[in-house]
């Protein structure tokens, strides 16, 4: 822990933030009082089964007392997979819109939130507040303007990819690029290597609260990398679980715990530290849990990376006492895009151009229990995922009505049905995993009965919410309303932007270390590397500058791990 210590009370490093555009008061605030603090703490890959309320045999008491004395959203999605929810988060923007409906932003790709849109910390800042970021980003760090500190937040510690070890904060993309991953503002935390990682963004978020200056409205976004892969724990959490004869499901369960814990602690500080009485926290999973991993999304369908319920609709709650209607179960429509406007307004601001956001202000819906403004939710539509070639005539002419290539992946909800057409990823039912062994011993574990062949499916999901009945033969009138609705999003959306990895991005050539690799000269218009071709000559013509700058900056590394243990 001492290097826990040394970590923790180090200054924070931070960013240059340029505002762009002013803000007008949209909430009234009472003259004199300090808006609200915001904490909005992020799980990783949750399953919807994962918590207590929900009848798991996990434990989680603190998340359970939160929930009850709040407000349980029980109508709340997210994205499949980690970049889309995050990057909606912070922009209120669909994917379709930001160009990034493609998958995740793998860590070697020259790609990241796009540089034009303000962020939600950026809107923030430029209105008084104080904005801190802990855990993990995921979000592109291809330079130097993409990482959080340059995004809006104060100050950042935590990890820039995907993924990593709990412990030693390796993360690998593949097998052949692997480098370290903890980040305190933009320089490698080598000396908090060894600590858990949520009990080291726990300790960073006491911190700041006790650092801090209640006068000052805070933002603290708190993305803990738990519960993602590798399963792993501390033994007194794993001991908690020692019944549990499934391996993935035990470890998966000692992670959730020990977010329980986080979650426990960082609200007791908020009331140590006198925040609490104006503090609102949001606390959200940002996708559906991996059934082969240890999660969980019964009695739901489908999970991590599919556009099933199991996959999008997520274990959310509100805990404040702001909130005028409080313990309660809210069935509003609401979607992970809505926090960016809601929590703007909530601060007392109002966006200037509300007509390029996706996301609605739900806080009426939330603390008074009104009408949600939000009717619809698109999930996403992702061109690249089309099969190869034309649009096949039958998708387009037969299954699509003429409206839609239902060989494109898409998911879409209005009002109580949702549509989806082509892969939408594995509609699988999942048992709890309370068998030991692996998938493979699992017995009774329900398969999927009608995608074989297909690629349009309907569903009324407020009366059939584990997508059980697919009434798209039977309702083709309500199957050619959300086929052209699709087609109206479509028409607004921005090409996907997917570059081919990056080999200047290797760890081995900074350092050992994920980080920037790209400068502004190194960039096209759209933030991206130019074409692949100009990118390859570019590799052979700077590999002997590159293989200098990555000798000094190795160097630079070594010469700052050793100056700790001086």
């Amino acid at each position: 822990m001492d290097a826990l210590v040394l970590g923790c009370c180090l200054c924070f490093v931070h960013g240059l933030i340029n505002p762009t555009e002013g803000l007008t008061s949209g909430r009234v605030l009472r003259k004199g009082k300090v808006p609200p603090h915001i904490v909005f703490v992020m799980v990783d890959d949750q399953g919807y089964n994962d918590i207590g309320y929900h009848g798991s045999e996990i434990h989680t008491p603190v998340l359970d007392q939160l929930a009850g004395e709040g407000v349980r959203l029980e109508n709340y999605y997210v994205q499949p997979i980690c970049s889309p929810s995050r990057s909606q988060l912070m922009t209120g923007r669909y994917q379709i819109h930001t160009g990034l409906q493609h998958s995740i932003i793998r860590a070697r790709q020259p790609l990241c939130l796009p540089l034009d849109v303000t962020t939600l910390p950026e809107r923030l800042w430029q209105a008084g507040y104080s904005t801190h970021m802990v855990g993990k980003w995921h979000l592109g760090f291809c330079r130097p303007e993409c990482l959080p500190t340059s995004r809006g937040f104060q100050s950042f510690l935590g990890s820039l990819t995907g993924s990593g070890d709990h412990f030693t904060f390796q993360s690998c993309d593949g097998a052949e690029a692997c480098g370290f991953d903890l980040h305190d503002g933009d320089r490698p935390a080598w000396e908090l290597k060894g600590n858990y990682s949520t009990r080291l963004y726990t300790e960073r978020v006491k911190q700041i609260l006790r650092s801090h200056n209640r006068r000052k409205p805070l933002f603290l976004y708190v993305a803990l990398q738990a519960v993602h892969t590798p399963l792993q724990a501390p033994a007194h959490f794993l001991r908690l679980y020692q019944h549990l004869g499934n391996r993935p499901r035990r470890h998966y369960a000692a992670m959730m715990s020990a977010v329980d814990e986080s979650v426990g602690e960082i609200v007791s500080e908020l009331r140590e530290q006198g925040y609490y009485d104006n503090t609102v926290l949001i606390y959200s999973s940002d996708n559906g849990g991996q059934p082969l991993s240890g999660g969980c999304n019964w009695p739901l369908r489908g999970g991590k990376g599919s556009y099933w319920e199991g996959g999008v609709r997520a274990v959310g709650f509100v805990h404040s006492p702001l909130l005028k209607k409080k313990g309660r179960v809210s069935r509003a429509l609401i979607h992970i895009s809505d926090w960016y406007p809601t929590l703007l307004s909530l601060a007392g601001l109002q966006v200037p151009d509300s007509s390029r956001l996706d996301g609605h202000d739900v806080w009426g819906s939330l603390t008074s229990d009104l009408p949600s403004p939000r009717t619809e939710i698109l999930f996403n539509i992702d061109p690249v995922s089309r099969r190869h070639g034309e649009p096949h005539p039958v998708l387009l002419t037969l299954n699509g009505f003429g409206i839609w290539d239902t060989g494109v992946r898409a998911a879409i909800r209005v009002g109580d049905w949702k549509l989806l057409t082509g892969s939408v990823g594995d509609g699988d039912w999942f048992p709890p995993q309370t068998l030991p062994g692996g998938p493979q011993q699992w017995q009774g574990m329900e398969k999927r009965r009608d995608q074989q062949g297909k690629s349009v499916w309907l569903f009324n999901v407020t009366a059939d919410p584990y997508e059980r009945a697919d009434l798209a033969e039977g309702r083709p009138e309500v199957v050619k309303m959300l086929l052209t609705r699709l087609a109206e999003y479509n028409r607004t959306a921005v090409p996907p932007r997917n570059p081919p990895d990056d080999p200047m991005a290797d760890p081995q050539l900074h350092g050992g270390v994920w980080t920037p690799w790209l400068g502004e000269e190194d960039q096209g218009d759209d933030g991206e590397d130019s074409d692949s071709g100009s990118r390859k000559g570019r590799y052979k013509r700077t590999c002997r500058v590159c293989k200098l700058r990555a000798l000094f900056r190795k160097v630079r590394t070594r010469m700052q791990r050793a100056a700790l243990f001086l």
